[in-house]
């Protein structure tokens, strides 16, 4: 344990000088850059005039021509540019890697806890479940926060909440404290995510943003790939509590990089908060989210399944009505007015819950099942997550140059086949081929995840950006909770289903069954020196055992296969997925203004 501490304060201080220093140097680069004198012509003077946008500060320059003087063309001041733009990039990074982290950690370890908190599989994943539902509950509320709250005051505020719920869930003795450390984790998280989107979205134009996602997703990507490995390691060998105490001190490290370099970006309008479509939108998502889970351990026929449900839709029916009347709504449902981003938010939807089957059912498999470690699990999780950091941004590059379309489609195409071949484990299928499998589907995957996101948002004007970064975010949230919750309910039921089936041939009728028992038991007896009755028992807990890890497995089986019915309908969408333009001719159109030039078009 000691040894463990040691080496991860002395990779934490390593990491905080190379941060100071990549710091000063791009500083001293910008200095140098300001203090070099500008080329003059004496024969053609320039005037630089400083006007204000809505993109920013740019200069006009007014290079004079023979009809008069007027403008011939807009440049951008490479001096508008905040100076921190690298330190705001990489102190959001390091915040969003820190909340992914957590949330990877969580998926390796949940067998452990379910064993050290005796709580069933249902109750277990609302660990990760409850998390997701918080941030997309939350979410919505960031384009309010964005609006109102400085870059600065927005992003400490979600660190410092997401490390005290951090330290809650590193002291809490039992599940329901252990929920609520999670839940205060996510209210920070929740606000962490669409907040780094919104800034990049403010810095980057649309045709950089491939590239500039893609980068953004080298560093983000770490953190699926270390944190099931990492939890394996920990779990195996220490306490699953420890996970936290491994993710405070980054989030302390990132809130003190935040007070030192952290600075404002875009503008606040200061809306009014929509508090009806908070409380309906809570209620919502919360009262879906609840009866999906409870449906695994209580049915669907159950009261409180069904009730919850009911209010969740309605709820959600009048939260919809009011935001389409309200003046300042909580979440902006015009941006479903630019087809693009409409469908490439329903293709994200279809794919998140997809994607959560393999996160969290493996994991189950592998360890319930199959008897492998938690390090051994994380290990098989670790080339896929390698693979997507690795594409990143090669996937940005492409992107940007021919769009998302043939990118998601290829991707689905991967994904339906990999994601289908998971629909097909047996308790002898061996551990290369299932890291074969999950690397190819992470392979798919990273393809179509941040190329669909992206194309959605290039498709909204700027005065959108907020809300359609927490639109995209809380749809995606929300499909993650419901996709887990869901995907777990059917293989709970479909496990039960299972071992009905199992159980109705073993009854006394069934002569040679019984007579095979009975000559086990003896073997066993003899073999062991034991009573004939307890032989007998012995075998009977042995095959009982079996026949619950088959129908497990069964059940796992059959929620891949719900999981590649939702995967195939998310391809036959993403033909219709379209390159966003609007943006781009808008800007062509300025410029041609701008040099009092005719259009082309």
């Amino acid at each position: 344990m000691t040894s463990f501490l040691s080496a991860y304060s002395v990779c934490a201080l390593i990491f905080l000088i190379l941060f100071n220093l990549v710091l000063r140097r791009m500083r001293k680069k910008k200095a140098t850059v300001r203090d070099m004198p500008r080329n003059t012509d004496t024969a053609k003077p320039r005037q630089t005039i400083a006007k204000p946008s809505k993109a920013g500060i740019q200069n006009i320059d007014l290079k004079r021509s023979s009809d008069g003087g007027q403008p011939l063309h807009t440049v951008p001041d490479a001096h508008a540019e905040s100076e921190h733009h690298l330190s705001i990039i990489l102190v959001l990074i390091l915040g969003a890697f820190v909340a992914l982290l957590n949330q990877t950690l969580m998926n390796v370890a949940l067998p452990k806890m379910m064993t050290d908190l005796n709580i069933s599989t249902n109750t277990a994943q609302w660990i990760t479940t409850g998390y997701m539902l918080v941030n997309g509950v939350l979410i919505p509320i960031t384009a309010y926060l964005m609006e109102t709250l400085t870059t600065r005051k927005l992003f400490l505020s979600a660190m410092a909440l997401f490390s005290l719920g951090t330290l809650i869930c590193a002291i809490s003795p039992t599940f329901i404290l252990l929920m609520v450390g999670r839940v205060v984790q996510a209210i920070g998280a929740g606000i962490i995510m669409p907040l780094m989107t919104n800034v990049f979205l403010t810095i980057f134009p649309p045709e950089k943003r491939g590239g500039a996602m893609g980068l953004m997703g080298v560093a983000m990507i770490f953190a699926p790939a270390v944190g099931p490995t990492l939890s394996g390691y920990i779990v195996e060998h220490y306490t699953w509590r420890l996970l936290f105490w491994v993710v405070l001190p980054l989030g302390l490290l990132d809130f003190l990089l935040a007070l030192a370099y952290l600075r404002n970006v875009g503008r606040r309008s200061f809306p009014k908060l929509d508090a009806l479509g908070v409380v309906l939108s809570t209620i919502g998502f919360g009262g879906i989210l609840y009866a999906f889970s409870e449906a695994g351990n209580n049915g669907w026929g159950d009261v409180t399944v069904l009730s919850t449900l009911v209010i969740g839709i309605i709820s959600l029916i009048f939260f919809v009505w009011h935001e389409l009347r309200t003046d300042t709504p909580l979440l902006n449902l015009s941006v479903f007015q630019y087809k693009i981003f409409t469908f490439t938010t329903i293709v994200n939807i279809l794919v998140t819950m997809a994607m959560f089957a393999a996160m969290i059912l493996l994991p189950i498999y592998l360890q319930n099942i199959r008897g492998f470690t938690p390090l051994q699990s994380g290990l098989l999780l670790l080339p896929g997550a390698l693979l997507m950091g690795v594409m990143s941004p090669i996937t940005g590059v492409i992107f940007d140059r021919i769009g998302s379309r043939p990118l998601a489609v290829v991707g689905l195409a991967v994904t339906i086949v990999t994601t289908w071949a998971f629909a097909h484990l047996s308790d002898a299928t061996s551990y290369g081929h299932i890291m074969f499998i999950y690397t190819a589907r992470m392979f798919g995957m990273s393809l179509l995840m941040m190329p669909i996101m992206t194309e959605g948002l290039n498709d909204l004007p700027r005065a959108l950006n907020s809300h359609g970064t927490a639109m995209s975010n809380t749809m995606r949230q929300v499909a993650g909770s419901l996709g887990t919750a869901f995907l777990v309910t059917v293989m709970s039921n479909r496990a039960t289903d299972h071992m009905s089936n199992y159980a109705n041939q073993i009854t006394s009728g069934n002569q040679p069954l019984l007579q095979h028992l009975q000559h086990s038991g003896a073997a066993l007896a003899s073999a062991e020196h034991l009573p004939m009755l307890q032989g007998q028992q012995t075998v009977i807990q042995m095959i009982e055992t079996k026949v619950q890890q088959l129908a497990t497995i069964q059940g796992i089986n059959d929620a891949f296969i719900v999981a590649t019915l939702l995967t195939v309908a998310a391809w036959v969408l993403s033909f219709f997925i379209k390159r966003a333009t609007p943006s781009r001719k808008k800007h062509d159109a300025l410029k041609r203004q701008a040099k009092h030039l005719p259009a082309n078009d």
